[in-house]
């Protein structure tokens, strides 16, 4: 009954074809064979390492999809756990609460417009590339709603609170706290706005979402430099960090898995704990609302999610916020 995975992501957009082209063309996904159902709804799927995109589109504007689009713009509509007995899991969830939305599709409500499907485990071989895994994905829910977030999680999906953290920037403030599942490979960061301080950025995303939704996903790869170079060159622009940051490295960890120039160069975040360092960065977003981004990530031993970054990551999403307000 337990959830092992996230089998795949399911990507409501306005053209799946183009979105498609697009994170193959950047990103080195592989695409099959677009698809197109009786009711109008077109399917692309995307594929890398362990990573599985379904990209759906929807040419009616009363489908499901379209509306999904309409209200939030391009983003993750469906998140498909990788359960022992789906049907359990889902049986599970409504026990404790959770509002079913398709019995047969196994689907049911999760944060927003944001929802679970409860599938079979996957079994498919890895795709090469230049990136591996789905390592995480960052939710943002209303202030107030984090602590019943986390509570859903944990009881619906079986899954464990392992850190939080209240973040203040400034006049600004973030709370969080990290859920994730006993074989370790679904991992949710949960944010909300402290809504007693001034609006930011988190504040930001759930007005330009209308809600809760997913801010953005985390692809695990194993050599973040190249892959970070090589996105680059194909016009991919990611978040920049002061150069103070860098300055500090040595004295926060002493020596780095990555030369410093390096991570200065790439503009590369570092983070350590008792199991090793992890370097992470985050794409710009291209999204009209500002809304959903990626974040690439390397793990060299580190079992936990950059939280000493948050703050970096907070602060230069807010230098892009500024910038695009000019």
């Amino acid at each position: 009954m337990s959830i092992q995975t996230i089998t795949h992501v399911e990507f409501a957009c306005a053209d799946a074809d183009k979105t498609a082209a697009g994170l193959c063309a950047d990103y080195d996904f592989a695409a099959d064979a677009p698809q197109t159902s009786p009711d109008g709804l077109r399917t692309v799927r995307v594929h890398q390492g362990d990573i599985r995109m379904h990209l759906v589109s929807a040419a009616r504007p009363g489908h499901p999809v379209a509306e999904f689009v309409t209200r939030h713009g391009d983003g993750v509509a469906v998140l498909a756990l990788g359960c022992e007995d789906p049907q359990a899991a889902m049986e599970r969830a409504e026990r404790h609460g959770a509002r079913v939305l398709d019995r047969g599709g196994k689907l049911v409500a999760g944060f927003g417009d944001v929802a679970l499907r409860f599938v079979p485990l996957g079994a498919g071989a890895p795709s090469p590339g230049l990136l591996d895994a789905l390592d995480h994905v960052a939710i943002c829910v209303p202030g107030g709603q984090l602590a019943d977030a986390v509570r859903f999680c944990e009881a619906t999906l079986g899954l464990h609170r392992i850190f939080g953290e209240y973040i203040e920037v400034g006049e600004q403030a973030m709370d969080s706290s990290v859920v994730q599942s006993a074989s370790g490979e679904v991992t949710f960061t949960l944010i909300e706005p402290d809504t007693g301080r001034r609006p930011g950025q988190i504040d930001e995303f759930l007005a330009a979402n209308e809600g809760a939704g997913v801010q953005h996903l985390a692809f695990r790869t194993t050599d973040i430099a190249t892959a970070v170079r090589t996105i680059r060159a194909r016009g991919v622009e990611f978040l920049s960090t002061p150069d103070a940051y860098f300055d500090a490295l040595a004295e926060r960890f002493g020596e780095t898995a990555i030369p410093v120039g390096t991570l200065r160069e790439l503009h590369v975040l570092v983070d350590q704990d008792h199991g090793g360092q992890l370097f992470q960065i985050f794409a710009r977003s291209t999204h009209p609302r500002r809304t959903y981004f990626l974040e690439l990530i390397e793990r060299q031993g580190a079992g936990t999610f950059g939280t000493a970054n948050i703050r970096a990551l907070y602060e230069a999403v807010e230098r892009q916020s500024s910038a695009a307000a000019r």
